[in-house]
């Protein structure tokens, strides 16, 4: 299984759209500044939406594809699923060094 997600951080100004194939391990990453540049520099650490694809190309063209739209439209499609911005990773059951 591969996930593209989106992220943003506190004030959801700023969002960050990424691959992985292990969901709760990246956003452990993420929330814990373990990757260094885009994400740590301006703290985007809350999962705000993601899907499946069963493969990798799948993934990455989706991710290609989301990359390239306005902000407008990514806020669309995170608002189709989740209008209140809510960290999906609490929902999920995600933790991290963070939250403790």
């Amino acid at each position: 299984m591969y996930y593209v997600y989106i992220l943003t951080n506190k004030s959801n100004k700023v969002v960050y759209t990424g691959v992985t194939n292990n969901l709760e391990r990246r956003v452990y990453e993420h929330k814990n500044k373990l990757i260094v540049g885009f994400t740590k520099k301006y703290n985007i650490n809350k999962l705000v939406y993601y899907e499946d694809t069963q493969d990798i190309e799948s993934a990455i063209i989706r991710e290609k594809e989301i990359k390239g739209w306005t902000r407008t439209k990514k806020n669309q499609l995170i608002e189709s699923n989740n209008p209140q911005w809510m960290d999906l990773s609490v929902e999920l059951g995600f933790a991290c060094d963070a939250d403790r």
